[in-house]
């Protein structure tokens, strides 16, 4: 586990913070400590200073200082992350971009909006129910836009709506030198030089801090109807999945939990599911489109075991079901008191995604440590919650090989180490194994090439030493 090695950070530095910024400018333990965690199993590593900015000017200002002083300086959003991408191991300054949360521009003709990095995705969505139009990227956590950006997240509903990557149409970025750049314009095609936009979503703040994004918004669908199936085992939960994509029918989310996770979601949202394995359905479209899909589904999954398909069709009981399914790792943590959860993020083609989580199964019906299994099964993207004692040495190390096993057989079944968690620091080693040390070479020299001292939020994604 990666310790805080702080590089000194000088009172001259710090008086020229406080003098550009004045109380934007803490330096008080609490807040420190606070900005030093995320929900990954690290322990409290706290920045030197923190920087709560209200506008890019703001984050140039502090950008320009650091690199000035050659200090390291981190993002931060809403701290949601889960494989300490926030956490700043070297020191330095931590830009708390929440204050920057102003939706800039909704242009509802060309469906675009362009928000603050500090905006919210339900922030978003409140501001444009009224238009008929919503951001469709849903990754649990009230996330911010720019850090959602910043990870390249996608969630529940990236089976029909795409991630991050097919929804953000441009940046604004500053960079390692306090410059700043806008990657594109609002047109909805370009050819016109390198894609700046895809080179920054997805890069976890090492090549620069977004400050604006504008994203593409989606027409509410006129009908919406969820439903819930038990299966007697999760490998035909899965199969019903397979047979779903593989016939085209375009399911807006298809989620699963194994009988663990049901348990442990019953507990913690106090519903009275049936404790076995479950698909979670959601369709979208006009009403009689939404009825033949999901009578398509429904016949799909009579035959691959499915019992019991109930309905919520009404919008209260489908949010009580969604947010039950995105408590489920804090639910999860529940089932061990004390613990802290470790989520695996592995994706694979969909052909393998049963395949995968069986071996996974049978791995760990071995091991001592208790899981639960829950995922994005549509995009073959699921995730074991491992529940471990951070203090019991045998525990992380048993946490360790079973994540590195599921990770290698995903990466060995043509598949990814994250699907939509990001790098941080945990997944370092896995990109290796994943795209090779040319590729690797390549990340480095751009992270070079964008950020010659280093200062971006040193030591993830890519390790330069």
């Amino acid at each position: 586990m990666n310790t805080c090695t702080r590089r000194p950070v000088s009172n001259i530095f710090l008086d020229a913070l406080t003098s550009a910024l004045g109380d934007r400018v803490s330096t008080a333990l609490a807040v420190r400590e606070h900005h030093g965690r995320d929900e990954s199993m690290y322990a409290t590593c706290p920045p030197d200073a923190v920087v709560f900015a209200r506008s890019t000017d703001d984050v140039v200002t502090v950008v320009k200082l650091c690199n000035e002083h050659d200090v390291p300086v981190i993002a931060f959003g809403a701290g949601s992350s889960i494989e300490g991408h926030v956490l700043p191991f070297s020191g330095g300054v931590t830009i708390d971009l929440s204050e920057m949360n102003h939706i800039v521009a909704v242009n509802p003709e060309d469906l675009t909006a362009t928000v603050q990095a500090g905006v919210t995705r339900k922030q978003l969505n409140h501001e444009t129910r009224n238009m008929g139009l919503f951001f469709p990227i849903d990754p649990g956590a009230d996330a911010t836009i720019g850090g959602m950006a910043a990870t390249r997240a996608s969630g529940t509903n990236a089976v029909r709506y795409g991630t991050m990557r097919d929804n953000v149409v441009s940046l604004t970025v500053v960079t390692a030198e306090g410059k700043v750049i806008r990657t594109s314009s609002r047109a909805k095609k370009s050819s016109a030089g390198y894609d700046l936009t895809a080179i920054f979503v997805g890069s976890e703040g090492t090549l620069g801090i977004i400050t604006e994004v504008t994203v593409k918004l989606h027409v509410q669908p006129e009908g919406i109807s969820a439903a819930i199936c038990s299966f007697p085992t999760v490998q035909d939960a899965v199969q019903c999945v397979i047979a779903t994509i593989q016939m085209g029918i375009p399911v807006a989310r298809v989620e699963i939990m194994d009988t663990a996770a049901v348990k442990a979601v019953n507990q913690y949202s106090h519903l009275d599911l049936k404790e076995s394995p479950v698909l979670l359905f959601e369709f979208h479209g006009t009403p009689d489109g939404v009825t033949e899909q999901s009578s398509m589904v429904q016949e799909i999954a009579k035959e691959t075991g499915g019992q019991d398909f109930n309905w919520a069709t009404q919008t209260e009981d489908r949010n009580k079901l969604w947010t039950a399914r995105h408590n489920a790792f804090f639910a999860s943590m529940q089932l061990k008191p004390g613990c802290r959860g470790v989520s695996t993020d592995v994706c694979v083609p969909i052909s393998r995604l049963a395949e995968s989580i069986d071996v996974t199964i049978d791995e760990l019906a071995k091991s001592s440590i208790a899981y639960t299994i829950v995922g994005h099964v549509g995009d073959g993207n699921y995730h074991v919650i491992l529940l471990i004692d951070p203090k019991n040495a045998e525990e992380v190390a048993e946490m360790e090989r079973i994540n590195h096993g599921i990770v290698q057989r995903a990466i060995a079944m043509d598949g990814t180490c994250t699907g939509e968690h990001g790098v941080g620091v945990h997944k370092i080693p896995f990109l290796v194994e994943e795209h090779g040390e040319n590729a690797l070479d390549m990340m480095r020299a751009l992270k070079r090439a964008f950020d010659p001292k280093n200062i971006l939020n040193p030591g993830k994604i890519v390790s330069l030493n």
